[in-house]
């Protein structure tokens, strides 16, 4: 009898409980039928058996039995044999409906969901979360330097959105440079490495995430270096560019970035700006307030940036836009959608077939040179405005739409 009671469930004994004060005469049939929330005619069939039977009547009669609607273990066996065969990398709600589309098998998702986790096909998510184990700071300022973007309504509705990209140290969570910018290129993170590179010199590596402008996206293919323009001016500087698998890898500058849609998003409010040119000029003052209070002092006092050593004609071509394009027997070459046409003359008879460099620069200028020496052309445009199913980043959509 102890074993029926600690198997019985709550309701069960609250009912053991109201019907033998019934039978006591403690309690009334009436006021049991509104504590139980029964009928009095239920109340008076369940006093009789209980009085009969004992505790054990207040129990379910199908306790214990299988039920009606149980499917059969062979139909269990033949689903899950079938999602393993054809179905292994399914969910559960996709491979039920093809269960029953191809295989006329009707069998609910959280059927087939139970039946594939006790099969060890599919994990919950629970089971599938990943642990991102912390890692520690580098030693040195100036060792790696994290940098991202960070796309926000930085002005509120003052101004039009843009994008933060941050240069933070790993070892100190300094930050070590804030350019507010119209999206993340090429040509934006040049700006921003050439005030970084005046103002502490040349770290020895950069940490990024894969966006294509510090990745090649396409690591099989023959044609181009296997680096993207900024990895090709980072390589001249000899500066390593290192690429995050996640954004929890990159931790200190994804929390940084937090940071600063909150603090820097209202200290813009309280200055009253809302171009980005007036908030460049705000953000050296901002920086020096946060570092004093958010940067931490490194294991080591060493500085491991390096003085730049460069003249400035040769960084200018270090920050530009560099290819290379094959020169036809029309003295012509592609670029842009437009066609260059070369200007006749001792040097460049002997070019078709060919390769010239080209230099786009920030401002807009266009070069084109062999062996150093600067070539004249003309310029065909092929009058397109936008090349048609241009590829175009998520997060450059705005800027290209604009």
């Amino acid at each position: 009898m102890a074993v029926g009671w600690v198997m019985m469930s709550e309701r069960e004994l609250n009912r053991i409980e109201v019907l033998s004060q019934v039978t006591q005469g403690v309690m009334t049939a009436v006021t049991a039928s509104h504590v139980l929330g029964l009928s009095r005619r239920q109340v008076h069939r369940l006093l009789k058996d209980f009085q009969n039977d004992g505790p054990a009547a207040t129990r379910h009669k199908a306790r214990g039995r299988r039920s009606n609607n149980r499917i059969d273990p062979a139909v269990r066996e033949f689903a899950v044999t079938l999602v393993r065969e054809n179905y292994i990398d399914f969910g559960p709600t996709f491979a039920a409906e093809k269960l029953a589309e191809d295989h006329d098998l009707t069998v609910s998702r959280k059927t087939l969901r139970k039946w594939m986790q006790d099969a060890g096909i599919w994990l919950s998510r629970k089971q599938r979360r990943t642990f991102h184990q912390p890692r520690l700071r580098r030693e040195c300022l100036g060792e790696l330097i994290q940098i991202d973007g960070s796309d926000h309504r930085w002005f509120e509705d003052r101004g039009p959105p843009c994008t933060l990209l941050v240069f933070i140290d790993d070892a100190t969570s300094t930050l070590m440079q804030l350019r507010f910018v119209q999206s993340e290129s090429t040509f934006s993170y040049f700006e921003a490495l050439d005030l970084y590179l005046a103002a502490h010199g040349r770290p020895v590596a950069f940490y990024s995430d894969k966006h294509t402008v510090f990745r090649v996206a396409n690591q099989s293919a023959k044609s181009g270096h296997g680096m993207t323009q900024f990895g090709r001016a980072l390589n001249a500087l000899n500066i390593e560019i290192l690429c995050a698998n996640s954004s929890q890898a990159k931790g200190r500058v994804e929390r940084a970035n937090c940071t600063l849609q909150d603090r820097l998003v209202k200290e813009l409010r309280l200055a009253g700006l809302s171009d980005m040119d007036a908030a460049n000029a705000f953000l050296p003052t901002f920086t020096q307030r946060y570092n004093a209070k958010f940067a931490k002092a490194p294991r080591r006092t060493d500085n491991l940036h390096r003085p730049m050593n460069i003249e400035p004609d040769r960084l200018r071509d270090v920050f530009c836009f560099r290819d290379e394009r094959l020169v036809s027997k029309q003295l012509a070459l592609s670029y842009e959608r437009k066609r260059i046409i070369l200007a006749e003359n001792e040097i460049t008879r002997g070019l078709p077939g060919k390769y010239v460099d080209t230099f786009a620069f920030p401002d807009g200028r266009f070069e084109v040179r062999w062996k150093g020496v600067s070539i004249p052309y003309s310029v065909f445009d092929k009058d397109q405005r936008v090349t048609h199913a241009a590829i175009t980043e998520n997060k450059r959509l705005g800027a290209v739409l604009a």
